[in-house]
């Protein structure tokens, strides 16, 4: 077999800040708090919390006082920096630069909107990090649609301003943005621009991942997918390897592979979310070696 990782995939801009910032921070202090989990891999987590993190949500940020909390590469809504304020807490904002360009973007046509009697619809996961951050920015006003039946909740004779999550699917959202556009004119009779504004603000470095996998998934007799089960992120990159390779499996760590899935003569592609660090994918692809020599030395 040859067993090759993916140069394209592991972590994004934002998250490979956020874990610098984190690990920086623990080696001049033995204990850091997090808000959420700094990425959606169990895996890093576990790493990151032996160096001394502790993952907070919320409600337990409430009870905090005269100590650090990191703000994770998602983003926090404006109510977790006055409660920090109030609370003597520190932030250590790792805050994506990209995220945070939207939550100004977001505010910045929340205003407009509240004075043309509009509204702010984001394309995303409801109760996602990066949406409630976004939402925060709308005074929780913003609409968030990621299904047809979400679409119900727009009022189509107001203006309308579209956003996206940043980690969302590039195809999706111009889906999405077409049904609105046809609702509009269903309702109007007509569509410019006073009734929609379409903003697609996707992070780059994310959509392209898109077209780079699904190169990488026809030049591989196989795909193993490295990520965190809790990534909406890896689940759509997943899919994306899935419609071009039939033959790809999603796993969280090596303990998930299986040897039946691969041939003596194939070629093994390893790759991940913007959320699976690179130590984890290369952990995967010593397993898969391993695995192939132990299986050549009992055929033999």
């Amino acid at each position: 077999m040859e067993v090759t990782i993916d140069k394209n995939s592991g972590y994004c801009f934002g998250v490979e800040f956020a874990i610098k910032m984190a690990e920086d921070e623990m080696a001049e202090s033995d204990k850091l708090y997090c808000l959420g989990d700094i990425v959606h891999n169990d895996m890093e987590v576990k790493r990151l919390s032996e160096k001394g993190m502790v993952v907070i949500d919320r409600d337990q940020l409430q009870e905090l006082s005269d100590c650090k909390v990191l703000i994770r590469a998602h983003g926090e809504p404006p109510e977790t920096y006055k409660m920090a304020i109030e609370n003597n807490i520190e932030l250590i904002d790792a805050s994506c630069p990209v995220v945070l360009k939207l939550q100004h973007r977001v505010k910045t046509a929340f205003d407009k909107m509240e004075r043309e009697n509009g509204q702010i619809v984001i394309y995303g996961k409801k109760g996602h990090a990066e949406v409630i951050g976004l939402t925060g920015q709308t005074l929780e006003k913003a609409i968030v649609v990621m299904e047809d039946k979400d679409l119900d909740k727009i009022d189509y004779s107001s203006p309308v301003t579209l956003f996206s999550q940043t980690t969302k699917s590039t195809k999706g959202f111009y889906e999405l943005k077409s049904k609105i556009e046809e609702r509009i004119k269903a309702e109007k009779g007509e569509l410019n621009e006073v009734d929609f504004n379409a903003n697609d603000s996707i992070c780059r470095q994310v959509s392209n991942r898109e077209p780079q996998l699904q190169k990488f998934s026809k030049d591989n007799d196989v795909i193993i997918f490295v990520s965190g089960k809790k990534s909406s992120n890896g689940r759509a990159l997943y899919q994306v390897c899935k419609n071009e390779n039939e033959r790809s499996y999603f796993v969280e760590n090596e303990t998930e592979i299986d040897s039946a899935w691969f041939g003596p003569n194939d070629k093994v592609g390893i790759c991940g979310a913007t959320s699976t660090p690179m130590w984890l994918m290369e952990q995967v692809m010593k397993h898969i070696n391993t695995m192939e020599e132990g299986l050549m030395v009992e055929n033999k």
